[in-house]
């Protein structure tokens, strides 16, 4: 698949409604010490779930693809909703078999971040399958076009030095498996 198959093109903007990933509510809300009071906006959504993948020889099953809220194509780890009754080891398994064809292997929970706490409610849970193996042919959801990418540490390195991963909440998952970077953190030139 080339770029031309996952570059969407933008044909216009304007405001809509609520979409169904999202829930608004506001909430209002009273300063705790000036008394002021403030209308805060809350986005109600379903958990989300993080996918380190890891092949029985040591690749990274990774993904990439476009991301509307920046409009370029990000490399990240398989990630996805929780769907509804659904448990988050379920919605895992789930999003790597549909993103990459990717299954089997030993999962272990990484634990979860909070989304974005200043206006999400949600959790993301960070899932590590180890020993994956390919099951099946991706079948991505309608609204989806992704590349699978396996990569080396080295590589994944390299793509985060070269601003091609920078999703935080892949940042986050990943970081929990893999020494990302040097600390402290001292960004390329150039």
């Amino acid at each position: 698949m080339n770029d031309d198959e996952l570059n969407w093109v933008k044909l216009g903007s304007e405001p809509g409604p609520d979409i169904p990933l999202f829930r608004v509510r506001m909430d209002r809300m009273r300063h705790p010490t000036s008394a002021v009071e403030f209308d805060r906006m809350v986005l109600e959504t379903a958990d989300w779930v993080n996918v380190v993948a890891i092949t029985s020889d040591g690749m990274i099953v990774m993904v990439e693809q476009y991301r509307f809220g920046v409009g370029e194509l990000t490399t990240e780890p398989v990630a996805g909703m929780v769907d509804s009754g659904e448990g988050s080891l379920d919605a895992a398994k789930r999003e790597l078999l549909e993103e990459t064809g990717y299954g089997n292997g030993n999962w272990r929970h990484l634990g979860s971040v909070q989304a974005n706490p200043a206006i999400h409610d949600n959790h993301c849970h960070h899932w590590l399958a180890e020993g994956v193996d390919v099951v099946q042919a991706p079948s991505p959801d309608d609204g989806e076009a992704i590349r699978v990418h396996l990569m080396t540490l080295d590589d994944i390195k390299e793509a985060i030095t070269a601003g091609k991963l920078k999703h935080p909440l892949g940042l986050s998952a990943l970081s929990r498996v893999f020494p990302l970077w040097d600390l402290p953190y001292v960004p390329p030139t150039g």
